[in-house]
């Protein structure tokens, strides 16, 4: 048995898979925030409740929202701050009283949608959350690529390319590059730039409501955000050349971009032709935490 567990901001969730990659248990709970310890305890708590309902033991994978600094073996670049400095998985392994593996979530959802997924039979895949925040991760030949210093795939930290005129210098980023992909290409990003035309608040299914029935300004909304997030996979084209790329998180569900994006980036790709399949993530918002039971028995490491 496989145990993945996803890490997040807002809960944290453990499946369990047999070899063929059916589930067998679920559960989340409330990620204790701001509290290293209690974060470390609930994990403890679902493990042994997975294993109790199950009766059996399992390996167990984490994706967590940073990575471990090969320099260090300390947490870093996570966006659940209480883990940043932390020795995360040396601290897992005493309580779990196990090995574990650990990778960045984006990389999880890589791992799980190269396996079984939307990119199955590809041996690149670039996988990109496009939900509260926005990030990449990559699979080659279903295994995570985390990098010489752990920060393979951190895309969205990158200032979106070729910025028109009007998009000049762009929103800043925490890490002081303005522009950014993950403030312009979420769906955070997303419905900021809308309340910024609008003067309205409205959800991003909401927005895309309103451009379906014609309204103006949610139009030009997408038209924004399909344009830049177009930019940004282009970059990544002409960069890595991945086989595929799969869309995770909210945004993900627009099913115009699946439509659109081909030929937007288009005029930013150094090539005659290029075909390369654009697809929703199949797990969903499954894909992360079965990413991480993944990285066991010869998938992510």
């Amino acid at each position: 048995m496989r145990l993945g567990i996803d890490w997040g901001g807002t809960k944290i969730e453990i499946i369990a898979l047999d070899d063929d990659g059916a589930e067998l248990y679920r559960e989340r709970l409330a990620t204790p925030r701001d509290d290293y310890d209690g974060c470390i305890e609930a994990v403890a708590t679902l493990v042994i409740n997975a294993e109790a309902h199950t009766g059996q033991t399992g390996t167990v994978g984490f994706g967590i929202p940073g990575s471990i600094s090969p320099a260090t073996g300390l947490v870093k670049n996570a966006n659940s701050t209480w883990m940043n400095g932390k020795p995360l998985d040396r601290d897992l392994e005493a309580r779990l009283g196990r090995a574990v593996r650990i990778q960045n979530d984006a990389n999880c959802l890589a791992v799980s949608e190269a396996s079984d997924g939307a990119g199955a039979g590809c041996h690149f895949v670039h996988a990109i959350i496009i939900g509260t925040g926005c990030g990449s991760g990559i699979a080659i030949n279903g295994k995570a690529h985390k990098g010489a210093n752990g920060i393979s795939g951190e895309w969205g930290a990158i200032p979106v390319p070729w910025l028109k005129p009007e998009e000049f210098p762009g929103p800043s980023h925490w890490l002081g590059h303005p522009g950014a992909i993950d403030l312009w290409c979420s769906g955070t990003g997303f419905q900021a730039d809308y309340t910024e035309r609008s003067g309205s608040p409205l959800k991003g299914h909401e927005i895309m409501a309103m451009k379906r029935s014609g309204d103006p300004v949610a139009t030009a909304a997408y038209e924004a955000y399909a344009s830049r997030l177009a930019r940004s996979l282009a970059m990544s084209a002409n960069l890595m050349d991945p086989d595929c790329f799969v869309l995770g998180g909210g945004m993900s569900n627009i099913e115009e971009l699946y439509t659109d994006l081909p030929a937007l980036m288009a005029p930013y790709i150094m090539s005659d032709i290029y075909e390369v399949p654009i697809r929703k993530a199949k797990h969903g918002d499954s894909s992360g935490v079965r990413g991480a039971a993944w990285l066991w028995n010869g998938w992510g490491n």
